[in-house]
């Protein structure tokens, strides 16, 4: 079993948003996304999806985007985004999905050796007492989630499983200083963190971040030639 990733595919089969008027980088980028997928994932395999999944404003508005992904092989595991408005009830959304695809909500699942949890975070400052008072709330309370999500990963690590952890914002600053969502990894012994939301050329972070044992991961797919990445760890 090999595990892959990515994010941000912001699909619109079902509400005609198409990506192009981004930039070159979105031209026809779901047939480059699909034919490298399956060239590379079997059934066995797992795909994370690190947010941003469609561009629909309610749940029933999602069903031709998820129509593409079952389509695919492999089980995908995928969170919440800051676009994906149709996502609200958990339940629901869960009824809805195929059954290749599993939404992670402040949750985890044990897959082989692999514990899959996660949460959608939110925007770390650049600097210390930066960002307004909504945000720091917000911050904060998205903190409290990740820790959700970590205590259901411990809960199921019964035999030295790995813990791959997906976030949808970035955990730390463009710095790579420490922050809430940082040190909740290394507490709990997180092997690999999955992120997206960065778009556009002039983002500066590497794809691949080792730090402090834990690898981080940026995966929106724009910035990943619209292929998948590979998890090793």
């Amino acid at each position: 079993m090999k595990i892959f990733a990515i994010s941000d595919l912001h699909l619109s089969f079902g509400s005609n948003k198409p990506m192009d008027i981004f930039g070159e980088q979105w031209k026809d980028y779901l047939s480059v996304i699909k034919e490298d997928w399956l060239s590379k994932v079997k059934e066995e395999d797992i795909v994370l999806i690190a947010g941003d999944i469609s561009w629909a404003m309610r749940l029933e508005d999602t069903k031709e985007d998820f129509n593409f992904l079952s389509s695919l092989p492999g089980h995908i595991f995928m969170i919440k985004g800051n676009h994906d408005y149709w996502w609200n009830s958990i339940s629901k959304v869960r009824k809805l999905l195929p059954p290749n695809v599993t939404a992670v909500q402040n949750d985890a699942f044990k897959v082989g050796d692999y514990i899959i949890c996660g949460t959608r975070g939110w925007a770390v400052p650049e600097s210390a007492n930066a960002g307004s008072e909504e945000d720091k709330k917000i911050l904060a309370r998205e903190t409290i989630r990740l820790e959700l999500t970590l205590k259901s990963a411990k809960a199921l690590q019964k035999n030295n499983e790995k813990l791959i952890a997906m976030m949808h914002y970035p955990p730390t600053n463009n710095a790579w200083d420490k922050s809430s969502f940082s040190e909740l990894f290394e507490a709990y012994k997180v092997s690999a963190v999955v992120y997206g939301h960065l778009h556009g050329k002039y983002v500066k972070r590497e794809l691949v971040k080792k730090l402090n044992d834990i690898t981080y991961y940026l995966t929106s797919c724009d910035q990943i030639n619209n292929k998948l990445i590979e998890i090793v760890i």
